[in-house]
């Protein structure tokens, strides 16, 4: 009888070790990502998604993190309080070449894995303030974004472009996305901007509301000097199919922009980094399909817009895969 209850004790006691075991050599890693209603957010639970489907193969569990968006996922990721993180490309540079809000300290360790979506420098303005063009703003109120965020920065570059001066040709403020489509719809704003991948949830909130807006357009001809000076920005369009109660009459906008990045640190492990780039990679045609902003991603893009030297565990697939040489 002894005996007959040793045996099931030891075969629990040994299935016991075998998970200890496996869950001892699972890398837990967190994606930072943005706000919830924005485009990163669901970008990195695209990509948590393709990684887990394999994490018995590779021994990594990813998980999302929703957080201040480009800045503090750089900053999160120089702590080592997250693995990997969505930043824009302007943001991914500065902080590598210590510009910026890194003025006299580059974060050296930062290394790009891959390009995700392109974001549009996004510029909503209601309609009754008659602004159909950048340069319309002089005398509205006009939301920038609030201090520190890639949304003020890229506002900011092209209010420079084209000579005009926030705080003095018109009232900045600084509120933060989430805040800014009820406030304009309050009548306390005139217009914000947004850097974001479409479609967004922000930017259908401010155009389905009662007081009428538009997207204005952002030209090649305004921000000339600016696509010159920082080779992270390029021009894009925003399909206006995506925001029907916008009372543009073109079907799609023209504003400048750059694409988004999966960034992580040199000290993040190669075979962990290896893994998360083969997965997202090798399932593109899923991976584009669960988000419609990943919806025109290629291989060949993903490479596009990095400004950080690539991490060696992302190096190695593209070498396999004959991405890169």
């Amino acid at each position: 009888m002894f005996v007959k209850k040793l045996i099931p004790f030891a075969v629990a006691a040994s299935f016991a070790m075998a998970g200890a075991a496996a869950f001892a050599k699972t890398e837990f890693v967190t994606i930072g990502t943005g706000g919830i209603t924005g485009v990163y957010y669901p970008t990195g639970g695209a990509i948590a998604k393709i990684v887990n489907a394999k994490k018995d193969q590779y021994g990594v569990r990813a998980s999302v993190e929703s957080t201040g968006g480009s800045k503090f996922n750089i900053n999160a990721i120089d702590s080592k309080d997250l693995d990997f993180g969505i930043a824009q490309a302007d943001t991914q540079y500065m902080a590598y070449n210590g510009k910026g809000a890194w003025e006299g300290k580059p974060v050296k360790k930062l290394r790009a894995v891959f390009a995700l979506a392109p974001e549009a420098v996004t510029f909503v303005a209601a309609e009754d303030a008659n602004i159909k063009s950048v340069k319309d703003v002089k005398s509205k109120t006009i939301n920038l974004g609030d201090p520190g965020s890639g949304n003020r920065i890229n506002s900011t570059d092209i209010f420079n472009a084209v000579g005009i001066v926030p705080g003095k040709d018109f009232r900045d403020e600084k509120l933060k996305p989430a805040d800014a489509p009820r406030i304009l719809q309050d009548g306390r704003i005139d217009g914000f901007f947004y850097t974001v991948g479409h479609p967004n949830g922000n930017i259908k909130e401010a155009t389905a509301g009662k007081r009428k807006v538009r997207i204005v357009p952002i030209t090649e001809a305004e921000v000339a000097s600016l696509l010159k000076e920082a080779p992270y920005y390029s021009m894009t369009e925003i399909p206006m199919d995506q925001y029907p109660d916008a009372v543009n009459a073109k079907d799609k906008v023209k504003t400048v922009g750059m694409l988004a990045t999966l960034v992580t640190s040199a000290d993040t492990p190669d075979d962990v980094v290896y893994a998360v780039t083969k997965e997202v990679m090798t399932n593109l045609d899923q991976f584009r399909k669960l988000h419609p902003a990943l919806a025109n991603l290629t291989a060949e893009s993903m490479l596009q817009g990095l400004t950080a030297p690539i991490h060696p565990g992302a190096l190695k697939y593209y070498k396999e895969a004959g991405l890169v040489k």
